[in-house]
């Protein structure tokens, strides 16, 4: 379990998060909106131990973050960050393959274990048939495909995931967050997901945490956070919420006043 307690973090002077708290448990999957530079990778950074609160702590199964070493939280806790460049000539099996360093021998080689998980995923993700090409032959949307399979692929029971659909088409957007989903509710994966999109959270979180200017707006189903005052307040937007048609989980529509 990975647990922020009111924790903050200023940058030189800037107050980035104001008392975060949240606790990813195994089985569900939070959430976290807000506007740009509201906080919300920094909050994800801190939870992985990157990024150092001034005050508060961030606990991984009961014990500060910063007692573990970076290979024992590598095999806890799994990221996927904003999309770096990752234009470089190594084959999309050979970069998935890094996703299991935190599990390698002494000699850092892969076993015939690493190498099953590896293909497992890579047909979880519909990566299969790009496994020999090269990560600078690729859009960029496969490639971030080949960034949360390499995440996958370590078998982390915490999934922390910075714009996971960045780049990807409307269907590949939802088989990735549907895989999530369902790592959470089958292999008792905890997972955090940093999104924009708020239909996308509303249908797969189990728990929305909406950020404004480093501060927790609201935190709880996403019901109770997708509202229209909630939302004007954190994006100042007006919006629309109704009910999805088939999933009953609330539906955001900006409302775009006419010019006259």
């Amino acid at each position: 379990m990975l647990e922020a307690r009111n924790i903050a973090i200023k940058y030189d002077e800037r107050q980035a998060i104001a008392g975060a708290s949240l606790i990813v448990q195994p089985g569900r999957l939070i959430a976290i909106i807000g506007a740009n530079g509201a906080g919300k990778s920094t909050l994800l950074r801190a939870l992985n131990g990157s990024v150092t609160a001034i005050s508060g702590e961030v606990l991984l199964d009961g014990q500060a973050i910063g007692s573990y070493s970076r290979r024992a939280v590598g095999r806890r806790i799994a990221v996927v960050a904003q999309e770096a460049e990752l234009r470089f000539p190594v084959t999309v099996m050979d970069f998935v393959l890094g996703g299991r360093y935190a599990w390698s021998n002494a000699w850092g080689w892969e076993n015939a274990r690493d190498l099953e998980i590896v293909a497992e995923v890579l047909r979880e993700t519909s990566l299969d048939q790009f496994a020999y090409r090269l990560m600078n032959e690729l859009s960029g949307g496969e490639r971030q495909r080949v960034v949360l399979a390499r995440a996958l692929a370590t078998q982390a029971g915490i999934l922390l995931l910075d714009e996971p659909t960045a780049n990807l088409d409307l269907a590949h957007q939802a088989r990735m967050l549907a895989l999530v989903r369902s790592r959470c509710n089958l292999g008792g994966t905890g997972a955090v997901v940093v999104t924009h999109d708020l239909n996308l959270a509303a249908e797969f979180s189990d728990q929305i945490m909406l950020l404004s200017d480093g501060r927790t707006v609201a935190f709880g189903p996403p019901d109770m956070v997708l509202t229209p005052e909630l939302l004007q307040e954190a994006f100042q937007l007006r919006v629309l919420v109704d009910s999805h048609p088939i999933s009953g989980a609330p539906r955001v529509t900006p409302v775009h006043e006419k010019q006259r």
